[in-house]
């Protein structure tokens, strides 16, 4: 019998999404006893316990880096330096100055600077070109994606095309979709309507209801 990976009950504090690269022996030796709960129910059994942290805010930065500064985790790990380059526009054309790869992500607005004309977001970065692609908000939707490194939990690998629901993010909500295998580890996935920023390097996760069937990393 297969070990099956599942939503919670609090979609704010669910992990199925990251935890969808689990095997069947790990899934098999794991128990997640605070699935069914909510963050409020469990607050109030610390409260009663005497726990000092019951009320302590929630974390809203990721947990190894306390201060909020990616770019310098990044830098601080890999021991390398990445310096400013060049924005372009969608025609390949330079039209401005950035201040680090690192700095930006998929679909991000805010810190690019102004003196464009337009509202221009990120809709593209290349790392070995120190490049940053910069455009219109409608450039960001698309309903095609190819992912590869796959991780398969419901079944060994599909055969053919299904028909379920995917998110390309921790907090996004599943979109319906069919996925195409193309070979044992490379799927194309097609979105019944277009979704936002779509992130070579993320992970999109498939779900048959609360579901995990898997998922793999978006090229």
């Amino acid at each position: 019998k297969k070990a099956i990976n599942a939503d919670g009950t609090s979609n704010a504090k669910d992990q199925s999404y990251v935890l969808y690269r689990l095997s069947q022996q790990q899934l098999a030796a794991s128990v997640f006893p605070l699935g069914e709960m909510t963050k409020d129910e469990i607050r109030h059994i610390a409260a009663d316990s005497g726990l000092i942290n019951s009320d302590k805010p929630d974390s809203q930065d990721i947990c190894f880096v306390p201060d909020g500064d990616y770019a310098g985790f990044i830098e601080r790990y890999t021991g390398g330096t990445y310096p400013d380059g060049d924005f372009l526009d969608e025609n390949g054309n330079v039209i401005g100055r950035h201040k680090g790869v690192i700095f930006y992500t998929i679909g991000q607005r805010r810190g690019i600077g102004t003196g464009f004309g337009k509202p221009m977001y990120v809709i593209g970065k290349n790392a070995d070109n120190n490049t940053v692609t910069l455009g219109s908000n409608e450039l960001l939707f698309t309903d095609t994606l190819y992912a590869d490194n796959l991780n398969w939990i419901a079944f060994e690998y599909p055969e053919s095309e299904f028909k379920c629901k995917a998110k390309t993010r921790y907090r996004q909500t599943e979109q319906p979709c069919t996925v195409y295998p193309q070979d044992r580890n490379t799927v194309r996935v097609v979105f019944d309507e277009k979704i936002r920023a779509v992130t070579p390097g993320q992970h999109v996760v498939f779900y048959d209801g609360d579901i995990v069937l898997g998922g793999g990393v978006i090229m």
